[in-house]
């Protein structure tokens, strides 16, 4: 099955404020350029990152404003190889994908698979769940080990 096209900026500012709403907070004009800036990102950001590409965003108001748009579903927090936290879209938003986790130097890589893979894959998952009584509603997948940079040549 081929993944959805991502969202148009207005479709997802639609739905952000939809579940911002939802979460009894109100979708300012500060959340809605974190979304932006994550929406463009190519990877998971950390929230140093996220300060840098926020032309004006205070580092506080950044940290709490992730916090709101993850309690409402917008952001995930990823886990690095380092001791930084990375934000991104969650995924019914930006779309399924995998995570590249170096562990040398820290950076958080999106990849994704092809379908055919992503099928086979999902049904290997539900296989061992079901064989451990778990009844997986959805899966990540992180591949753990060193990136190119940081691979010796």
């Amino acid at each position: 099955m081929p993944a959805a096209p991502p969202p148009t900026l207005h479709d997802l500012d639609v739905e952000v404020a939809r579940r911002v709403r939802g979460a009894g907070q109100r979708y300012t004009a500060n959340r809605q350029a974190l979304v932006r800036i994550l929406a463009q990102a190519d990877r998971p950001l950390t929230t140093a990152e996220v300060v840098g590409r926020g032309r004006g965003l205070p580092q506080s108001s950044v940290y709490r404003n992730l916090s709101v748009l993850e309690g409402a579903g917008v952001v995930q927090r990823i886990a690095g190889g380092d001791e930084f936290t990375r934000f991104e879209l969650a995924e019914d938003l930006a779309g399924h994908h995998h995570h590249l986790i170096c562990t040398d130097c820290g950076i958080v890589a999106d990849f994704t698979v092809p379908g055919p893979v992503e099928q086979r894959l999902e049904s290997a998952l539900v296989e061992a769940a079901a064989a451990a009584g778990f009844r997986a509603e959805q899966h990540r997948l992180d591949l753990v080990g060193r990136c190119s940079d940081c691979t010796p040549r």
